[in-house]
């Protein structure tokens, strides 16, 4: 019997399933495209902390190999964020369409023993005491749990009565896949000019994808678009159409700011697109639904091998201040790409340039553009470590802790004998290489969950984080 039904096949949805099926879960995922892997890639940079999550899962070096690394990211003109400090294994934004990350995903789900079921779109949900019936044209589908990943056009998230407040920032964005005659020089070129946007960056097989915006002409997503309207507007932004040619696809979209009030309700789920969505600007839109489903899965198999259930509420908790936080960021950059008068760009320019001088602000953007800075609220009596990101730290086995995060697994850093609690499928204990300091359990999905030297309060910890032992 199916114990966690997830509603879309895309990026959030896929690691949900992988996540889930590593775990033990049965997962069926509903998709109503009837199969493949879809084209249509708006997102094209793998931040830091969604690397991270991937090189928890054994994909990160694959997908790095599948893209090309950017180190200094440009917002406008003469305005560069640097990358290249981050405290992380990663300290780039990786350039690769979003269809690489979903086929690595796919394998990975399919693999651990996820069923994936196409040409099933949603057309009722229904959920009671004991668990969510949801029925598709093909028939009626039930488990305990249900996650709505199916992006901004959610019928989960319809089918729930969820509001979804917020209001269009862009409409009539333009998006081509383009070849070009004259490649530009930088890996991805973008620039505001107040009345035109432009964004270039290659999938990596001889095409380009484009977005382009233009202020004096903002018409309905349906409004035919050819390639010399893009050029246009290319060249109006960025000083060049590179001699795009040979359009293998041409679209217009908006993109809108808006986030649900709550991502749980009863047995169902929000997670990515579904739950928030906002400007393309910082790259950061499948990267939050990535890091959404690396939240949420952990704590569902928990729950589901006997965990309290107030431990599902924690996902709302953790995740809504931080998508509510990228609406912001985002929403921030797209707005002084927007600014219209010279003098004003000139002013963005001077200001974000000064500020990206002071070592603390430019620590703040760096860690919110790549997610490593963004923590978790920490409980009431806990340690302060608990709900920040943890360091992948080596480890005197010669490994690294995020690679002993694979599996799923709990990782316990320090000196602790837990044989006989019960929990050597879950977790696993580690000696780092550098001795000291207090006794760390590492979350699934590479927060501290626990800190301290108290073993009863780490036990007590452990069924409440992971569930119920396997002996007592």
């Amino acid at each position: 019997m199916t114990e966690v039904i997830v509603v879309g096949a895309g990026p959030t949805g896929l690691l949900l399933a992988g996540d889930l099926a590593e775990a033990g879960v049965a997962v069926t995922v509903l998709e109503r495209r009837d199969g493949g892997i879809s084209n249509l890639s708006r997102a094209f940079g793998v931040h830091a902390r969604t690397l991270e999550e991937l090189d928890a899962r054994g994909l990160a070096d694959q997908l790095v190999s599948m893209g090309a690394t950017l180190s200094r990211l440009q917002l406008f003109e003469r305005v560069e964020v640097d990358l290249g400090g981050l405290p992380s294994r990663f300290p780039y934004l990786l350039i690769t369409p979003q269809y690489n990350v979903e086929h690595l995903l796919l394998e990975r789900a399919l693999k651990a023993g996820a069923e994936i079921v196409y040409d099933a779109e949603v057309r009722e949900l229904t959920q009671d005491a004991t668990g969510v019936t949801v029925t598709t044209a093909s028939g009626a589908h039930r488990a305990a749990y249900v996650v709505g990943a199916d992006g901004f056009h959610s019928a989960v998230r319809r089918a729930l009565g969820q509001p979804f407040p917020g209001k269009s920032v862009l409409k009539s964005i333009m998006l081509a896949d383009v070849r070009v005659a004259e490649p530009p020089a930088d890996l991805l070129t973008v620039n505001g000019v107040g009345d035109a946007f432009a964004f270039l960056a290659p999938f990596g097989d001889g095409y380009y994808r484009i977005f382009a915006w233009d202020r004096r002409h903002a018409v309905p997503d349906d409004t035919p678009l050819d390639l010399d309207e893009v050029r246009d507007v290319t060249r109006r932004a960025l000083g060049s159409d590179f001699g795009m040619h040979d359009a293998r696809w041409l679209s217009r979209f908006h993109s809108d700011e808006r986030q649900v009030p709550d991502y749980r309700v009863g047995r169902v789920f929000l997670a990515g697109d579904a739950a928030h969505v906002h400007s393309p600007a910082g790259g950061q839109g499948m990267n939050t639904g990535l890091q959404d489903a690396a939240n949420l899965g952990w704590k569902l198999a928990a729950v589901l091998r006997g965990a309290p259930d107030a431990l599902l509420d924690t996902y709302h908790g953790e995740r809504h201040p931080v998508g509510h936080a990228v609406l912001r960021s985002s929403g921030a950059l797209i707005r002084a790409a927007m600014i219209e008068s010279a003098a004003g760009r000139a002013l963005r320019g001077f200001a974000a340039r000064g500020a990206l001088s002071i070592p603390k602000v430019l620590a703040k953007v760096t860690g919110q553009l790549s997610g490593i800075g963004y923590t978790y609220p920490t409980p009431d009596g806990a340690h302060e470590l608990v709900g920040t990101r943890a360091a992948d730290v080596p480890l005197a086995d010669g490994g690294r802790l995020y690679e002993a995060l694979r599996g799923g697994r709990f990782v316990l850093i320090g000196a602790a004998d837990l044989t006989g609690w019960g929990w050597d499928d879950r977790v696993h204990v580690a000696a780092p290489a550098t001795p000291g300091g207090p006794l760390l359990l590492v979350r699934p999905d590479g927060y501290v969950g626990w800190a301290g030297t108290d073993l009863t309060d780490l036990r007590r910890t452990l069924t409440d984080l992971a569930g119920t032992p396997a002996t007592s």
